[in-house]
């Protein structure tokens, strides 16, 4: 039987793989979305793209709905009060998912421009809204929510849809967008062919080098104008979860004392910086491989800053920090934590092993003769 205490950190590192599996793997579909009419020129270039996809896609959302899922059953308290807080950008965000399946099964059916044109923006927006979305709510993470929790631990959420749309969470927003659609341009470096493999390079070193900036930006902003948070007194970490009993300051440093307390954490920021220039110039040297690995290593890299940084904070309270939800009591109970860890241990092996010889057996690059020769059986 595991530790309380070991349990909670467990289940940190646990949601943090399922998100960084989300945004390597259906974070190149959202990407390859986005930027379908932008560097796909002629409607077989487009087909092309979503082909590179169309064998992974619904598979590669299971990491979205595990992801939820975790976040429901190891923090009941994170997931109600995000989902209370952020309940119009949710909507929003599977509202643009909407046209995601949709897109995919009925843009092909009807050889009509117009048709195809509406499912092509329908699909960009199911690309660029859910990466813009989640990098604002991470970025409101790193500011604070505004909500409290009452004595009898019920959450009461006094923020709006709008404040959430402030200037460093969107700046955050952008990072998620450049690092997802470089992640898609990187995929199809690999997927694709002729001119549309060049574009796709162009694209890979333009967004490459975009989100290295935004993440250095988004950095200097913590820096030098975000407080964070810092647990001063807390009970025992393996006691009973409660968010009540714990003392909160805030302090501008808070964020960044961290990485101080383990200089072993450092590495996340330097890679988010790094990863991407290498990216850049596997790119630019046509190394194809080497750019989507730098890509997604890019895309862990910036998720583990974000977690590192906030740790062992989940959700801080910009009203009442002392009620900030937190690694060690905001999470369910020590029973629930150990029968979803033994699942955990058998099932998610078993997931990561079908997904990659699902990767192995349908990888190999398509054209647009792959599309002419299967015309009725693509998307």
């Amino acid at each position: 039987m595991l530790d309380y205490e070991v349990l909670k950190v467990i289940w940190w590192v646990l949601i943090g793989v399922l998100l960084i599996g989300l945004a390597i793997t259906d974070g190149a579909d959202m990407g390859v979305g986005a930027l379908l009419p932008i560097i796909g020129r002629t409607d077989e270039q487009r087909r092309v793209m979503l082909n590179t996809v169309g064998p992974h896609w619904e598979g590669n959302q299971v990491w979205l709905i595990t992801a939820g899922g975790a976040i429901f059953a190891a923090w009941p308290q994170v997931y109600a009060t995000a989902f209370s807080g952020f309940y119009f950008a949710m909507l929003l965000v599977l509202a643009a998912l909407f046209f995601r399946p949709v897109g995919f099964d009925y843009r092909s059916k009807i050889e009509n421009k117009t048709w195809r044109a509406v499912w092509d923006w329908g699909l960009f927006v199911g690309g660029f809204v859910p990466a813009l979305i989640f990098g604002v709510a991470f970025g409101n993470l790193l500011l604070g929510v505004p909500f409290t929790i009452d004595e009898y631990l019920r959450v009461t959420y006094q923020g709006s849809f709008w404040a959430l749309l402030n200037p460093f969470a969107l700046l955050a927003g952008l990072v998620s967008v450049a690092m997802l659609m470089t992640q898609g341009s990187s995929w199809l470096t690999m997927k694709t062919k002729g001119e549309l493999l060049k574009n796709a390079r162009r694209v890979t070193i333009i967004g490459s080098l975009t989100t290295s900036f935004l993440f250095t930006l988004a950095g200097i902003m913590i820096l030098f104008f975000i407080d964070g948070y810092t647990i001063t007194q807390i009970g025992d970490h393996g006691g009973p979860a409660n968010p009540l009993l714990k003392t909160v300051t805030i302090d501008s440093s808070a964020w960044l004392s961290h990485y101080k307390q383990c200089m072993e954490a450092i590495f996340a920021p330097i890679l988010g910086l790094v990863m991407p220039l290498l990216t850049a110039y596997a790119a630019m040297k046509r190394v194809d491989w080497l750019s989507f690995f730098s890509s997604s290593v890019t895309c862990a890299a910036i998720i583990l800053t974000a977690g590192f940084s906030l740790f062992p904070f989940i959700m801080p309270s910009s009203l009442q920090p002392n009620h900030s939800l937190t690694v060690w009591d905001a999470t369910s109970s020590e029973l629930t934590l150990s029968i979803m860890f033994w699942v955990a241990v058998v099932f998610v092996p078993i997931i990561l092993a079908y997904t990659i010889w699902c990767y192995m057996k349908m990888f190999g690059r398509i054209d647009e003769q792959f599309i002419r020769a299967n015309q009725h059986s693509t998307y």
